[in-house]
């Protein structure tokens, strides 16, 4: 089986990442998963500190629509993280791919390490 995997890297602004990294532990992705949207892996890009990423899986395109529709239209990330988190990306780049069950679960192993 294959699931359709988000990939959304973030350059953040100069001197946020740790707060930034805060901001996304603590409340965006425990609102994520209260929401059953599917968190695979976050956090700092090895590479550069400036960078940071959040991997998502969906059942299918449609699900990832509404998925995301209803989160980022709620008012509880309108009125929660939104601006912390919004205020302090530079850009963002969003990747899609369909990935085996096998490869989600071995980027679930990113935030174990």
């Amino acid at each position: 089986m294959t699931r359709l995997v988000e990939i959304r890297t973030y350059r953040l602004k100069p001197g946020v990442a740790e707060a930034f990294h805060h901001a996304v532990h603590t409340v965006a992705v425990p609102m994520l998963k209260s929401r059953n949207m599917d968190v695979v892996a976050y956090g700092h890009s090895d590479h550069e500190e400036a960078t940071y990423y959040l991997i998502r899986s969906y059942a299918s395109r449609a699900a990832l629509e509404a998925e995301q529709d209803a989160f980022y239209g709620s008012s509880e990330w309108k009125n929660g993280p939104r601006a912390e988190l919004v205020d302090r990306i530079e850009t963002y780049m969003n990747t899609l791919i369909w990935l085996s069950e096998d490869a989600i679960i071995s980027m679930r192993e990113l935030n174990k390490a």
